[in-house]
């Protein structure tokens, strides 16, 4: 007991705080430090670009072309959908499955969404594929996300092509959806060419709320999808 006392007795004392001195807090997350340092609060993305073309030229067009008596009876875009087959390296063995992999990043640079990969619920002999095989890619863009991809899609990736004639105006289901392809993936900036190895053919969906081709095709037409003028050309 005396020595616990005498222990005691020569720690120091604290020494008082200034006066008019505060303690100083630590911020407890790193986007608070940043805001307690510049003293402004974050301010929001902007819109997609698309976004305002849809609401100011696109929707009063079809309005007086079709003429919608509502504003929300106009089509407009659903979700996009981005597919790629990889169904012919799922039996190469490990080097299938790497190329399974490369495919899976490139589509998530061009995308900016990680892909689902699918599966296959049964075997088809036929076209050899076994049940549980591992037969594709596909990745579901909807709202910003969406309208960022369209915008890279029209201003950016289909400028790229070799030899562009203009898509198929003829791609058109009865609901007004949209289904076309590319034959390569390095016609998106954001893949590296120099680091692909292999070429890989994507099909893109535009699903629309559409109630028919024309419809879905104007509406197209006004985000400035470049459509072919003769359509019995394939």
């Amino acid at each position: 007991m005396a020595e616990e006392k005498k222990d005691k007795a020569e720690k120091k004392p604290k020494q008082p705080r200034p006066e008019g001195a505060k303690k100083e807090k630590k911020p407890k997350k790193a986007a608070e430090a940043e805001q307690v340092d510049s003293g402004e609060p974050q301010q929001p993305a902007p819109p997609p670009r698309l976004i305002a073309t849809y609401r100011e030229q696109v929707v009063p067009a079809l309005t007086q072309r079709f003429g919608y008596k509502n504003r929300l009876a106009v089509p407009r875009l659903e979700k996009v959908v981005i597919s790629m087959g990889v169904g012919k390296f799922a039996t190469a063995g490990g080097e299938g499955k790497g190329k399974i992999e490369q495919a899976e990043k490139e589509l998530s640079v061009i995308a900016g969404q990680k892909p689902v990969r699918c599966i296959a619920k049964k075997s088809v002999a036929n076209f050899k594929v076994r049940e549980g095989q591992e037969t594709g890619l596909k990745v579901t863009l909807r709202g910003n996300r969406m309208y960022e991809f369209v915008d890279r899609l029209i201003s950016l990736a289909i400028p790229r092509v070799k030899d562009f004639r203009g898509l198929n105006p003829n791609g058109f289901d009865k609901g007004g959806n949209y289904n076309f392809g590319f034959g390569e993936q390095t016609i998106f900036p954001e893949v590296d060419a120099a680091a692909v190895t292999f070429q890989q053919g994507m099909n893109i969906t535009l699903v629309t709320t559409a109630a028919s081709p024309d419809e879905g095709r104007e509406l197209l037409k006004g985000f400035g999808f470049p459509f072919r003028t003769d359509s019995k050309e394939k």
